[in-house]
């Protein structure tokens, strides 16, 4: 049974929690969106830090950002701004808060446009990655070509997220992409 490269030359003190995420996770598309907004805001707080502590800190970004819940996110006010800058829980950085509650807005807008955030995807699907990152400056906040690069990457939209031979590969290809909702 062969595994993506980078987590089999993974230290065994880091697979456990790598692993988990590139099983279940990682490649694999996602609809609700919510999850996407999810997904999204965890690769943009990733910016600038290793995934592992983002993963390590998914749970209290959970609760920090009412589970991701997009039209809760994007009422938010200066106080909830306070309270996510105090919370050691997550990556206290007032640029990447202020994204988050800015992209809700965009995505709430998106909905009432075009029914969903996952529609919104799949209708601008397919482009090159250069395209989708054009796209996305010009829609979100803080979203730069490695940011678009990995959330695109994982929810299976863009190739990449695993090696041809990764067992985990092939029951991603098993699964309905994004783009084959209607």
């Amino acid at each position: 049974m062969s595994y993506c490269s980078a987590l089999e030359n993974m230290a065994e003190e880091k697979k456990a929690i790598h692993k988990a995420y590139h099983d279940h996770q990682y490649g694999f598309p996602i609809h609700d969106d919510n999850e996407l907004f999810c997904r999204l805001i965890l690769e943009i707080n990733q910016a600038g830090l290793s995934w592992e502590t983002i993963l390590k800190k998914e749970a209290t970004f959970r609760k920090a950002y009412d589970n991701f819940n997009i039209k809760k996110v994007a009422a938010y006010k200066e106080t909830d701004v306070a309270r996510l800058l105090a919370d050691a829980g997550i990556i206290r950085n007032r640029l990447k808060v202020n994204a988050a509650i800015e992209n809700a807005k965009t995505i709430v807008a998106l909905q009432k446009k075009y029914g969903s955030f996952a529609k919104w995807l799949e209708l601008h699907h397919p482009k090159t990655k250069d395209e989708w990152v054009k796209l996305f400056k010009k829609t979100f906040r803080f979203t730069g070509g490695e940011i678009v690069n990995e959330f695109l990457m994982s929810i299976g939209i863009l190739p990449g997220a695993h090696s041809d031979s990764c067992v985990v590969y092939k029951k991603v290809l098993k699964t309905k992409p994004l783009w084959s909702l209607s």
